[in-house]
């Protein structure tokens, strides 16, 4: 593994982790809100933190959709 990794945390349940919380919760996420369905869920905040999309874990990293959004975010 080249990359940092995080402790573990939780992303569902009652003990679901704060920024989880926020990223699936309808009030402060309304447009992609919902519960985390399987690993590697991935969500794209743009310059001003706002949630710009989110991703399923069937979308990958180098795949077309993301590189895609992360460009779009970044001009």
């Amino acid at each position: 593994m080249t990359f940092p990794m995080f402790s573990k945390i939780s992303v569902k349940g009652p003990d679901k982790h704060p920024l989880y919380q926020y990223l699936t919760d309808a009030s402060t996420n309304p447009k992609f809100a919902g519960e985390i369905k399987w690993n590697f869920n991935k969500f794209l905040i743009d310059k001003q933190g706002n949630i710009a999309a989110r991703f399923d874990s069937k979308d990958t990293p180098e795949g077309e959709t993301l590189v895609g959004a992360i460009e779009k975010a970044l001009n």
